[in-house]
This record gives structure tokens, sequence and C-alpha cells, in this order.
């Protein structure tokens, strides 16, 4: 028989007098449940309401895409079971969830037709009051969780966009100016023909032209005073030399490792009287070569966002498949990039040891999203964020998410989890990204999401078994 006393200190309960208490031990009894064990089984007859007076339970639901589990919770008072027993014939006829006991357990256990005469007939004006509210509450969380979907998907599409736009801004001035630099240089290659240049030494031009280019990417770096200090001198060089516009004409050359010694080898190669031709066509081949290699790069940096949004998206993956979850959080921080405030740092450390895992990469894609947004958010515009990995006793992968924040309360860190439940300020977040996360990391991989916080030091931490659990 269950102490009446052990009842009292439930908040279900503190509030019922004496003969009610005792009606509760008449009709209800403790159990008993071992680390692991199952106390109900989704879709078994709803026979039952359960109470926890002491341990730790965690409740998992069988959906069309995976089980979804939720964090374990040791508050004495909590309940799963036949809690819609109060519909009376409208009530479900078999639980809704599994709930499993992850530390040795106590319940209170009342068959549900009792529970469901207990509520209609000491609350009736309640049984209207909770089936409405179940009601909205059911419409409100699916809205919430559309909408905190199509809100991250905002988030990602304009950093990707922003990021999108500096390359591609780069390719389209490069284009146009290199429609221009190719008109000039024809006429300059006209001009050289014109007067009278010999083939052989427009060749010698040519091949000039192209050690420039290739030699290019071998110059030394020099630092703005050595680079403007090398432009003025060939300038003058060639202002002595006769050709016209010399100082307009030194930057691209000195850019590609030219100087005055470079003035004597084209004299040499086409003679003193096509100099001047041939020093301004050399200057305007080696622009062009320049804004070609803009563009190569631009389009590359488009390329790279773009697989990284694939790699991101996993648009073009099987759900379920083995991942390396450094790509996976290598792509989501690319379409982070655009978001990071410019007084937050990234650090990364990936351990190189880390083999590729089973698991749903999209999905666990959100869930760095998800902690990664958090982290941005706490951190307020400036700190560090962390994204690191390593292998935990040969068989779990483990990814933490890294903020120098403020930090989580002690007294809410085993809160953050619930659905709705956010430290936000009213309507800047739903409380359903760590919830989301959860369900994902636990019900959907078999792994295991916890947060150790302190000021200065916050860290997510992601849990992934190495291998994939049994069916």
């Amino acid at each position: 028989m269950t102490d009446p006393e052990v009842l009292r200190r439930l908040f279900l309960f503190d509030r019922l007098d004496d003969e009610k208490i005792a009606w509760l031990v008449a009709y209800g009894e403790e159990r008993g449940y071992d680390a692991g064990e199952t106390v109900l089984r989704q879709g078994d007859p709803a026979e039952s309401f359960f109470v926890l007076i002491d341990g730790e339970v965690m409740m998992t639901t069988e959906t069309p895409a995976g089980p979804v589990s939720m964090a374990p919770t040791s508050q004495p008072g909590v309940y799963a079971g036949a809690i819609s027993a109060y519909l009376g014939d409208r009530a479900p006829d078999t639980y809704a969830h599994s709930l499993r006991a992850t530390k040795p357990s106590r319940l209170f256990v009342l068959p549900a037709k009792k529970y469901g005469h207990m509520i209609g007939e000491w609350f009736p004006m309640a049984v209207h009051l909770l089936d409405g509210v179940r009601l909205g509450g059911l419409a409100q969380r699916d809205f919430i969780d559309r909408r905190q979907r199509l809100t991250a998907l905002g988030t990602i599409t304009a950093g990707l966009t922003h990021e999108l736009n500096n390359p591609a801004a780069a390719a389209v001035r490069a284009v146009g100016e290199l429609r221009e630099m190719v008109r000039s240089s024809r006429r300059e290659l006209a001009a050289l023909a014109e007067s009278g240049i010999p083939a052989d030494r427009l060749r010698a031009l040519i091949d000039l032209q192209e050690g420039c280019t290739d030699g290019a990417s071998e110059i030394p770096a020099r630092s703005p005073l050595e680079i403007s200090d090398a432009e003025d001198t060939l300038g003058e060089a060639l202002e002595d030399a006769g050709v016209p516009d010399g100082w307009e004409l030194a930057p691209a050359l000195v850019s590609a490792g030219f100087g005055p010694g470079g003035l004597d080898t084209v004299r040499e190669a086409v003679g003193e009287e096509h100099l001047p031709g041939a020093v301004r066509w050399l200057s305007e081949a080696i622009e062009i070569s320049q804004m070609l290699d803009e563009v190569t790069d631009a389009t590359g940096r488009i390329s790279s966002l773009l697989a990284s949004a694939k790699q991101y998206s996993q648009m073009d993956r099987a759900p379920y498949q083995t991942v390396d979850v450094r790509e996976l959080l290598g792509s989501t921080l690319a379409m982070f990039k655009g978001k990071i405030p410019p007084g937050v740092s990234v650090a990364t450390d990936y351990d190189p040891e880390l083999p590729p895992i089973p698991g749903y990469a999209g999905e666990l894609n959100q869930v760095w999203t998800n902690l990664i947004h958090n982290a941005l958010d706490a951190m307020d515009g400036s700190g560090t964020l962390t994204v690191r990995t390593r292998v935990e006793y040969d068989t779990t992968a483990l990814v933490e998410i890294c903020d120098t924040g403020p930090g989580v309360p002690e007294h809410l860190q085993e809160r953050i989890f619930e659905p709705f439940f956010t430290t936000k300020a009213v309507g800047e977040g739903t409380g359903l990204g760590l919830d989301i996360s959860y369900r994902i990391v636990a019900g959907r991989h078999g792994g295991d999401l916890r947060v150790e916080s302190r000021p200065g030091d916050t860290r997510f931490q992601v849990r992934l078994p190495l291998v994939e659990p049994p069916a």
C-alpha cells in the first residue's frame, strides 16, 4: 500500500484533502522499475495512469519518421500513460507513447477508468478546459514547428544570398572591364602591326607576356610601401624611355613582377621604335590575365558556396547514410558565414581520428544550425564560437558547440530541453529549437544531448554512436 504522505509530496496531489488521498491509496498502487526497464509501451492498451515518485524516466514516441525521445526527467509528480482517460469514450484505446526507467524508479499507478472517473467527478469544469487546451495545444505546436523551420530556412537563405552576392558582383564587374580591355588590347596589337613590327619580334613579345603572367604567382609578397616604391621607380623609367602615361601602366606591370630591368628585356625583344606600343599592350594583356583570375576566383567561390549548401541540405543524398561529421559542421558554418557578427571569432578543433558515423545528415545539420544559432544569440555580437569533435571511449562521437556568452543559470539547465521553454525575450524564440534537437539526437540517432554551462563557457555536447544501433 502506498504511504499517503508520499502522495502528498507530489505536486499533482498536494492540495487534495484526506478523503481524496485515501481514495487514491485505495485504488492505486506503487510499483518499482529497474534502470532500462519499460514502464509502458506505445500501442499497448491504455489501462493505467502513471505518476513518478522518485527515480528518472524517459518518454519515447514512435513516428513514421522514426522514434522521437524527450529529455529524461527526475521530477517527482510527472505523469504518463492514459492521460486522456478523462475523455471517456473519446479517449485513445492505446498508449500514445512509451515510457522507460533510465534509473531505478518508483511510480504510482492508477487504473485508467479510476483516473477518468476521478477527474470527471472531482474537476468537472477542468475536463472541458483540458480538452480545449489539448486541441489548441496540438494546433499551436504544429503551427510553431512549421514557423520554426521557415525561420531557420530564412536565416540560412539570407546568409547564403549575402555570401553569393559578393563573388557574383566581382565576376560581373570584372567581365564588364574585360570587355573594354580586350577591345583596347586588340587596337594596341593592330597598331603594332601597322608600325611594321616583324613577326618574330611580335612572337617574342607574346612569349614575354606569357612569362610575366605565369610567373606572377611566384612573386614574393611585398608590403604596400614596397609596391608603391616599385611603381614609382618603374613609372619614372617608362617616362624616361618615352612611353606615354607610364604612371598609369606601371601598377599592372609591377603586379606581374615587371621592373626597370624588364624594360630592357622588352626593348631587346621588339626594338626601340616599337617599345611604347609594346609596353602598353603588355600592360593591358597582364590586366586581362588578372581579371580572368578574378572571374575564376569569384566563380570558384560561388561553386564552393553551392557545394556547401548542397552538403548542408543533403538534397541529393539518402536520408540515412554514413556521414562525415566534420563535413556536416563545415557546411553548416559556411551557411552561417554571412550571419556571424564581426565581433565573433570562430575556432574549429576537429579530431582527425573521428570516423564517419551512421545518421540522418539533413537532420544533424538542423541540430548544428539550432545550436550555433543559440550560441551566436547568447554572445550578443562578441566572443568566440568553438566547434569541436572527438572520439569518446572508442564508441561515441562527441560534438561540442561552445560559446563565451553569459551562460545558462544552473536552475534552468534541466528545463532548456522542454518544449516551448525559452530564455529569450518575448518574440525572439519559440522554445522548440532545443526540443527538436534533442529529439533528433536521442530519438532518431540513439545519442545524447546535454549542456555544461558557466559564465564565459557554455558547451552543448552532442554524443552520437559510432555504429548503427540494433533495430
